[in-house]
């Protein structure tokens, strides 16, 4: 049933493995897929992932700092795994904990682990267990309750009100017609089918169950049968108010019970003695009870020295308040959520430093969290990816996508200036066909930055240049064109700029996904606000969506970095920045912040979090 199951240490140590029969395939390549893109980039919250035909499940134990992974074919429904990896933890850690303490980290490390019939017993335990709870069989029509019940039954039953407005119903008929009442509400209760601890409020009958209801009013009506006087239902008797209490004398702890025990002018030597032995007797409670707050300040010091493990409850209260804190700041709910969760996995079961609250040791973990996601899990270097498509004699060509009005055509300029600062020709191509004035404002993008640097001294050649076709035309026609008058006119870098789009607009998702999947850009850059929220997972999420579907390739083209404009008028609130990294996986290229081309900053990872994590 099992691929493979491995153990191995946070530091990459593999501590045991195991294979299943027939199974002729490494597991390095989806272990290794899980330990980068869910372990190192703090994504722990599911403790599931999926690898090609895979499903790996993992568990971490921060105690020991190890990590239980195992993977079976994703088409089994395997009920049992989850039990299975938990059993294998508890009996693994200690194994391992006794060889730790008996041999030390290096000779555990040289010799072989022997887990191999543990393993084999737990597996067949989980398996047969399994088996024993398989699919249940079906019930046939006479067992089930359904058999039982009649047609008039399920009719007065159903919404379970309509009994007893028929009930009532037949109430006022019977006080009409004179007859007895107390045959109609037994048969009405009864059409309710009520339960024993079904309570009612009508009538004064408050707490009461139906059955002493049904008592109540045969007393009645035996009452009105035998002429005695009926009892009226008897109201809710009304809180007393009590007195405010007065001032209390204090007792102090170890003062005694009385200040006759302090005078000591009757009495002689004897008599100061025996009061003093009675003061002693009276003092040994006190002292007790001394001693059980010294015992209650010193498990609370225990508590902060470094032998305190984690749990999820300790960490419950701390979590939930950096779970508003980051929504506060801007962070998606969701993600928000995801990250909470992820700190608690890395966090439960490990032992607290020296002097270290909860608190303090979940921001800690939660901040390291933050500038892991932030960090590039993959080198993003714009400069020399140019160089080497220079070499190799062809343009380098980066796409810009976004949704409107978040300053694309902007942010194009200014990677312009930045690319013309470090000697690169760069030939913009005009595929916004689509709003009014997109292709002017380029061409005045373009003039502005060929007068900060002169053709005359780039040897008479304009170091910008603009291919635009009009409006109305196909964008992915004009890109494929200026792609090829770059290539033949020699310019290094091609910056395609798009039209802006909404995620649910379909034909222009549809457009743009045609355009990448054509032209087969090297840099596709998604171009965000940093004010939004929310929106931001919704906007990645559907243009991924959206490039996958139309994409016709096995492995189509997504989103590879993000450019973040307006960052300059959030002050503190930077959680877009985690939200969108953490749903794409991909990194901050550029932050713009400003108007000028000269504003624009690469991302400094600490410094965001810094600013996320400042109250």
């Amino acid at each position: 049933m099992l691929d493979f199951f491995t153990i191995f240490s946070k530091g990459g140590i593999v501590l045991w493995c195991f294979q299943g029969t027939g199974v002729t395939e490494s597991f390095t390549g989806p272990v290794n897929a899980l330990i980068r893109s869910v372990i190192l980039q703090e994504r722990s919250g599911n403790n599931s992932y999926s690898h090609d035909a895979l499903s790996l499940k993992y568990k971490l134990d921060n105690e020991f700092e190890l990590v239980f992974v195992v993977g079976f074919q994703k088409i089994l429904t395997l009920t049992y795994v989850d039990k299975f990896i938990d059993d294998v933890q508890l009996h693994f850690r200690d194994r391992y904990k006794n060889e730790l303490e008996q041999k030390g980290a290096l000779a555990l490390l040289n010799s072989h682990f022997a887990f191999e019939d543990d393993f084999k017993m737990l597996l067949r335990e989980a398996e047969e267990s399994s088996k024993a709870r398989g699919p249940t069989s079906m019930r046939s029509f006479n067992a089930s309750l359904k058999s039982q019940k009649t047609v008039k039954s399920m009719i007065e039953t159903k919404g379970g009100d309509k009994g007893k407005e028929q009930g009532g119903k037949k109430n006022k008929n019977a006080k009409k017609e004179g007859k007895a009442p107390a045959a109609e509400p037994v048969k009405g209760e009864k059409a309710k089918a009520p339960t024993s601890a079904q309570k009612t409020e009508e009538n004064g009958n408050q707490g009461l169950t139906q059955e002493e209801i049904i008592q109540k009013k045969r007393e009645e009506f035996i009452r009105k049968r035998m002429g005695a006087p009926v009892e009226k239902p008897s109201k809710s008797p009304k809180p007393v108010k009590e007195k405010p209490k007065g001032k209390e004398k204090r007792v102090w702890t170890l003062g005694g019970s009385s200040t006759k025990e302090l005078d000591y002018s009757q009495s002689n030597g004897n008599g100061a003695h025996a009061a003093g032995d009675q003061g002693l007797d009276a003092q040994a409670d006190p002292v007790c009870a001394c001693w059980g707050a010294f015992g209650g300040m010193f498990g609370m010091l225990k508590g902060l020295v470094g032998s305190k493990s984690l749990s999820q409850e300790d960490m419950e209260p701390v979590l939930d308040k950096m779970r508003d804190h980051l929504i506060a700041k801007n962070v998606a709910a969701e993600i928000a959520s995801q990250l909470c969760d992820s700190v608690a996995k890395k966090l439960e079961g490990k032992v607290m430093g020296t002097f270290t609250t909860v608190a303090s040791t979940v921001k800690g973990a939660l901040q390291d969290s933050l500038v892991q996601i932030l960090q590039p899990k993959r080198r993003v270097d714009i400069l020399r990816d140019v160089l080497e498509a220079r070499s190799q004699r062809r343009p380098f060509v980066i796409t810009f996508c976004g949704v409107n009005g978040v300053g694309k055509s902007t942010n194009l300029a200014k990677i312009s200036f930045w690319l013309i600062e470090n000697g690169f020709t760069v030939l913009i191509a005009a595929c916004d066909t689509f709003r009014a004035g997109a292709v002017e404002q380029l061409r005045t993008h373009q003039r502005r930055l060929n007068s900060l640097h002169p053709p005359q001294d780039h040897g008479g050649r304009p170091i910008v240049q603009l291919y635009e076709k009009g409006y109305g035309k196909d964008a992915a026609g004009i890109a494929m064109e200026a792609i090829a008058y770059a290539r033949n006119q020699a310019f290094d870098v091609v910056l395609v700029d798009t039209a802006g789009r909404m995620q649910d607009n379909t034909p222009l998702m549809t457009a743009l996904a045609k355009l990448i999947a054509v032209n087969m850009p090297d840099l596709v850059l998604f171009v965000g606000e940093a004010l939004v929220g929310n929106e931001a997972v919704d906007q990645l999420v559907k243009f991924n969506q959206a490039l996958a579907d139309h994409s016709m390739s096995d492995k189509p083209r997504l989103i590879d970095g993000i450019v973040l404009t307006k960052f300059d008028t959030i002050d503190d609130k930077v959680g877009a920045a985690i939200s969108m990294t953490y749903i794409t996986g991909q990194p901050i290229v550029f932050v713009g912040t400003g108007q000028t081309y000269n504003d624009l900053r690469s991302l400094n990872a600490r410094a965001v979090v810094g600013a996320l994590m400042k109250a």
